[in-house]
C-alpha cells in the first residue's frame, strides 16, 4: 500500500462531508389566518416572516394576482438546535417519501406540541411546514456570478445520504 493510497484511506475526503444549510418555515392562509401564522413565526424564530404572493388566478379557489397567500421565515443560525425542537413535536419519525435530493420536509400539525412552547391565545391551534435543506462544501461555485463553475451530480445529497445522516445524528427513525 503507498503513502497517498494509506492517507485516503485514513482520512475521508472533507468536500463529502455533509451539513445543514439552512431550515425554512413556513405557513399558507389568507386574510387573518395568515396574520396569525405571521405572528406564530416571529414567535417561533425572532425573526420577520417574509409574506407571499400569488402570481395565478384560480377563480375556484378565489385566488388572484397578488393575493398574500403565504409566510416564510429562513433560520440560518442555531439551526441544529431548532430542528432538533421541531424533530422533538414529530416523535424523531419521517417517511423515506418526505425526504428528496438536498431536502426534506415535514410538518408540525400543532405548535404547542413543540417543547418550551405554550398555547397563544390570539393565534389558536395552527401548525406550520418546516423544510431543510442539506448541502456540501462547495455549493457556492455553482451559485456565485463571478467565475461560476458547474456542479457534478455525484457532489448532490442523495436521499440515501440524508437517511443515514439523519439516523446517525439525530436518532430520526424512518418509515
Amino acid at each position: 500500500m503507498t503513502q497517498k493510497n494509506k492517507k485516503q484511506t485514513d482520512k475521508e475526503n472533507p468536500m463529502k462531508e455533509i451539513k445543514i444549510e439552512k431550515i425554512i418555515l413556513g405557513i399558507g392562509g389568507t386574510a387573518d389566518y395568515l396574520e396569525k401564522g405571521v405572528k406564530l413565526l416571529k414567535i417561533l424564530t425572532n425573526k420577520k416572516p417574509s409574506k407571499r404572493k400569488t402570481r395565478k388566478r384560480i377563480p375556484s379557489l378565489g385566488i388572484r394576482p397578488k393575493l398574500e397567500v403565504g409566510a416564510i421565515v429562513t433560520i440560518r443560525k442555531n439551526k441544529e438546535e431548532m430542528l432538533k425542537k421541531f424533530l422533538a413535536a414529530i416523535n424523531y419519525s419521517l417517511k423515506k417519501s418526505q425526504v428528496s435530493e438536498n431536502t426534506f420536509s415535514f410538518g408540525v400539525n400543532e405548535y404547542i406540541e413543540i417543547p418550551g412552547m405554550e398555547y397563544q391565545r390570539d393565534i389558536g391551534m395552527m401548525g406550520f411546514d418546516v423544510t431543510v435543506v442539506i448541502t456540501r462544501p462547495g455549493k457556492r461555485v455553482g451559485l456565485k456570478k463571478n467565475k461560476k463553475g458547474k456542479i457534478p451530480k455525484r457532489h448532490r445529497v442523495s436521499k440515501q445520504e440524508i437517511i443515514k445522516f439523519m439516523e446517525d445524528n439525530y436518532n430520526v427513525k424512518f418509515r
